[in-house]
Protein backbone atom coordinates (compact mmCIF):
# COMPACT_ATOMS: atom_id res chain seq x y z
CA UNK A 1 0.00 0.00 0.00
CA UNK A 2 1.16 3.38 -0.87
CA UNK A 3 1.26 6.22 1.89
CA UNK A 4 -0.45 9.26 1.75
CA UNK A 5 0.84 12.45 3.44
CA UNK A 6 -2.89 14.90 3.88
CA UNK A 7 -3.33 18.62 3.60
CA UNK A 8 -6.20 20.99 3.56
CA UNK A 9 -6.31 22.98 0.48
CA UNK A 10 -8.74 24.88 -0.21
CA UNK A 11 -10.99 24.11 -3.14
CA UNK A 12 -10.16 26.39 -5.82
CA UNK A 13 -13.05 27.83 -8.23
CA UNK A 14 -12.41 27.69 -11.77
CA UNK A 15 -13.50 29.73 -14.55
CA UNK A 16 -12.75 29.42 -18.36
CA UNK A 17 -12.27 32.28 -20.55
CA UNK A 18 -13.81 32.36 -24.00
CA UNK A 19 -10.31 31.47 -25.41
CA UNK A 20 -9.58 28.42 -23.60
CA UNK A 21 -7.48 29.72 -20.70
CA UNK A 22 -8.19 29.32 -17.14
CA UNK A 23 -8.97 31.69 -14.38
CA UNK A 24 -8.62 30.48 -10.34
CA UNK A 25 -9.97 31.99 -7.78
CA UNK A 26 -7.76 32.23 -4.15
CA UNK A 27 -9.19 32.66 -1.18
CA UNK A 28 -8.28 35.80 -0.38
CA UNK A 29 -10.67 36.95 -3.80
CA UNK A 30 -6.99 36.89 -5.94
CA UNK A 31 -8.21 35.66 -9.75
CA UNK A 32 -5.33 33.88 -11.02
CA UNK A 33 -4.13 32.43 -14.42
CA UNK A 34 -3.49 28.51 -14.42
CA UNK A 35 0.19 27.62 -14.82
CA UNK A 36 -0.74 25.85 -17.91
CA UNK A 37 -2.04 29.04 -19.36
CA UNK A 38 1.24 30.70 -18.90
CA UNK A 39 3.52 28.04 -20.30
CA UNK A 40 1.30 27.37 -23.73
CA UNK A 41 3.20 30.71 -24.11
CA UNK A 42 5.53 28.85 -25.16
CA UNK A 43 3.74 26.86 -27.74
CA UNK A 44 1.23 29.03 -28.96
CA UNK A 45 2.50 30.08 -31.95
CA UNK A 46 3.95 26.98 -33.17
CA UNK A 47 0.44 25.04 -32.95
CA UNK A 48 -1.39 27.91 -34.56
CA UNK A 49 1.00 27.29 -37.72
CA UNK A 50 0.90 23.33 -37.25
CA UNK A 51 -2.66 24.09 -37.50
CA UNK A 52 -2.75 25.81 -40.36
CA UNK A 53 -0.18 23.62 -42.24
CA UNK A 54 -2.33 20.38 -41.45
CA UNK A 55 -5.96 21.73 -41.81
CA UNK A 56 -8.50 22.34 -39.03
CA UNK A 57 -10.16 18.85 -39.10
CA UNK A 58 -7.18 17.04 -39.80
CA UNK A 59 -5.41 18.69 -36.52
CA UNK A 60 -8.62 18.72 -34.60
CA UNK A 61 -8.46 14.32 -34.96
CA UNK A 62 -4.98 14.28 -33.82
CA UNK A 63 -5.48 16.48 -30.58
CA UNK A 64 -8.66 15.11 -29.90
CA UNK A 65 -6.82 11.57 -29.61
CA UNK A 66 -3.63 12.31 -27.92
CA UNK A 67 -6.17 14.49 -25.27
CA UNK A 68 -8.16 11.68 -24.94
CA UNK A 69 -4.71 9.03 -24.37
CA UNK A 70 -3.16 11.16 -22.41
CA UNK A 71 -6.63 11.51 -19.99
CA UNK A 72 -6.40 8.07 -19.53
CA UNK A 73 -3.01 7.19 -18.87
CA UNK A 74 -3.23 10.20 -16.35
CA UNK A 75 -6.41 8.51 -14.46
CA UNK A 76 -4.19 5.41 -14.68
CA UNK A 77 -1.73 6.55 -12.27
CA UNK A 78 -3.89 8.19 -10.23
CA UNK A 79 -5.97 4.91 -9.28
CA UNK A 80 -2.37 3.18 -8.84
CA UNK A 81 -1.20 5.65 -6.69
CA UNK A 82 -4.74 5.81 -4.46
CA UNK A 83 -4.08 2.14 -4.53
CA UNK A 84 -6.35 0.88 -6.52
CA UNK A 85 -6.81 -1.58 -9.40
CA UNK A 86 -5.78 -0.27 -12.62
CA UNK A 87 -8.03 -1.50 -15.55
CA UNK A 88 -6.71 0.35 -18.85
CA UNK A 89 -8.27 0.04 -21.95
CA UNK A 90 -7.41 -2.44 -24.48
CA UNK A 91 -5.84 0.38 -26.47
CA UNK A 92 -3.77 1.58 -23.75
CA UNK A 93 -2.63 -1.61 -22.07
CA UNK A 94 0.92 -1.61 -24.16
CA UNK A 95 1.76 2.32 -23.02
CA UNK A 96 0.39 1.70 -19.60
CA UNK A 97 2.63 -2.07 -19.63
CA UNK A 98 5.44 -0.33 -20.26
CA UNK A 99 5.27 2.34 -17.55
CA UNK A 100 4.61 0.19 -14.84
CA UNK A 101 7.78 -0.64 -14.12
CA UNK A 102 8.73 2.70 -12.96
CA UNK A 103 5.48 2.63 -10.17
CA UNK A 104 7.61 1.07 -7.66
CA UNK A 105 10.02 4.27 -7.44
CA UNK A 106 6.72 6.46 -6.21
CA UNK A 107 5.84 6.79 -2.73
CA UNK A 108 5.13 9.24 0.03
CA UNK A 109 2.22 10.84 -2.06
CA UNK A 110 1.80 14.56 -1.00
CA UNK A 111 -0.58 15.52 -3.84
CA UNK A 112 -2.33 13.80 -6.71
CA UNK A 113 -4.49 15.90 -8.78
CA UNK A 114 -4.33 18.62 -5.55
CA UNK A 115 -4.94 22.14 -6.45
CA UNK A 116 -2.31 24.42 -5.71
CA UNK A 117 -1.70 28.35 -5.99
CA UNK A 118 1.47 30.63 -5.60
CA UNK A 119 0.60 34.57 -4.54
CA UNK A 120 4.31 34.73 -5.12
CA UNK A 121 3.85 33.66 -9.01
CA UNK A 122 0.19 34.83 -8.87
CA UNK A 123 -0.53 31.73 -10.74
CA UNK A 124 -2.55 28.58 -9.98
CA UNK A 125 -3.37 25.01 -11.27
CA UNK A 126 -3.79 21.67 -10.81
CA UNK A 127 -0.40 19.80 -10.05
CA UNK A 128 -0.29 15.85 -11.39
CA UNK A 129 1.57 14.48 -8.31
CA UNK A 130 3.83 15.82 -5.22
CA UNK A 131 5.50 12.30 -3.95
CA UNK A 132 9.05 10.55 -3.49
CA UNK A 133 10.51 9.67 -6.60
CA UNK A 134 13.30 7.32 -5.82
CA UNK A 135 13.31 8.62 -2.16
CA UNK A 136 13.38 12.18 -3.19
CA UNK A 137 10.49 14.78 -2.85
CA UNK A 138 9.49 15.45 -6.44
CA UNK A 139 6.58 17.52 -8.46
CA UNK A 140 5.77 14.17 -11.00
CA UNK A 141 4.12 15.15 -14.25
CA UNK A 142 2.71 12.43 -16.49
CA UNK A 143 2.81 13.18 -20.34
CA UNK A 144 2.16 10.61 -23.16
CA UNK A 145 3.85 11.48 -26.71
CA UNK A 146 3.67 9.68 -30.48
CA UNK A 147 7.06 10.11 -30.96
CA UNK A 148 10.23 10.37 -28.62
CA UNK A 149 11.30 13.69 -27.46
CA UNK A 150 14.46 15.75 -25.82
CA UNK A 151 14.68 17.78 -23.06
CA UNK A 152 14.90 20.84 -25.70
CA UNK A 153 11.11 19.49 -26.68
CA UNK A 154 10.06 20.02 -23.41
CA UNK A 155 10.65 23.03 -21.73
CA UNK A 156 7.41 24.26 -20.78
CA UNK A 157 6.81 21.11 -18.68
CA UNK A 158 9.51 21.51 -16.56
CA UNK A 159 8.75 25.52 -16.13
CA UNK A 160 5.58 24.00 -15.46
CA UNK A 161 6.34 21.69 -12.69
CA UNK A 162 8.63 24.22 -11.58
CA UNK A 163 5.88 27.04 -10.59
CA UNK A 164 4.38 23.92 -8.42
CA UNK A 165 7.32 23.45 -6.49
CA UNK A 166 7.11 27.14 -5.41
CA UNK A 167 2.84 26.80 -4.88
CA UNK A 168 3.43 23.73 -2.85
CA UNK A 169 6.01 25.38 -0.72
CA UNK A 170 3.88 28.49 -0.26
CA UNK A 171 1.58 26.01 1.32
CA UNK A 172 2.97 23.77 2.97
CA UNK A 173 6.30 25.78 4.17
CA UNK A 174 8.14 22.17 2.32
CA UNK A 175 10.77 22.71 -0.17
CA UNK A 176 10.62 20.56 -3.30
CA UNK A 177 13.72 20.85 -5.65
CA UNK A 178 13.11 17.60 -7.90
CA UNK A 179 11.32 18.16 -11.12
CA UNK A 180 10.19 14.43 -12.79
CA UNK A 181 8.30 13.88 -16.14
CA UNK A 182 7.49 10.34 -17.00
CA UNK A 183 6.53 10.05 -20.33
CA UNK A 184 4.71 6.86 -21.80
CA UNK A 185 5.89 6.81 -25.98
CA UNK A 186 3.83 4.90 -28.44
CA UNK A 187 6.03 1.63 -29.31
CA UNK A 188 8.89 3.17 -26.98
CA UNK A 189 10.08 2.60 -24.15
CA UNK A 190 9.11 5.21 -21.75
CA UNK A 191 11.21 8.43 -21.11
CA UNK A 192 12.17 10.11 -17.51
CA UNK A 193 13.50 13.16 -17.49
CA UNK A 194 14.74 14.77 -14.18
CA UNK A 195 15.34 18.70 -13.53
CA UNK A 196 15.80 20.89 -10.80
CA UNK A 197 13.65 23.15 -9.70
CA UNK A 198 15.54 26.35 -9.79
CA UNK A 199 16.85 25.56 -13.04
CA UNK A 200 13.52 27.00 -14.48
CA UNK A 201 11.66 28.84 -12.26
CA UNK A 202 13.09 31.74 -13.83
CA UNK A 203 12.06 31.01 -17.31
CA UNK A 204 8.54 30.58 -15.85
CA UNK A 205 8.82 33.95 -14.35
CA UNK A 206 9.21 35.33 -17.78
CA UNK A 207 6.25 33.76 -19.07
CA UNK A 208 4.19 35.47 -16.27
CA UNK A 209 5.44 38.66 -16.90
CA UNK A 210 5.13 38.34 -21.12
CA UNK A 211 1.49 37.15 -20.09
CA UNK A 212 0.91 40.25 -18.27
CA UNK A 213 1.95 42.61 -21.18
CA UNK A 214 -1.29 41.13 -22.89
CA UNK A 215 -3.55 40.95 -20.00
CA UNK A 216 -3.00 44.00 -17.82
CA UNK A 217 -6.35 44.49 -16.51
CA UNK A 218 -6.21 40.42 -15.20
CA UNK A 219 -4.77 40.99 -11.56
Amino acid sequence: MLNHIYYDFPKLDRVTNPDGSRLYSTPSGSQYPSVTTITGLLSKRAIIEWRKRVGEEVAFAISSKASKRGTAIHKYFEDYLNNKIVMPNLVDVPMWNSLTPLLPRINNIHCLETSLYSDHLRVAGTVDCIAEFDGKLSVIDFKTSSKIKTRNNIQSYFMQCSAYAVAFEERTGIPVSKIVILMGVDNEKPLVFTEKRDSWISGFKALRAEYDKTHLTLI
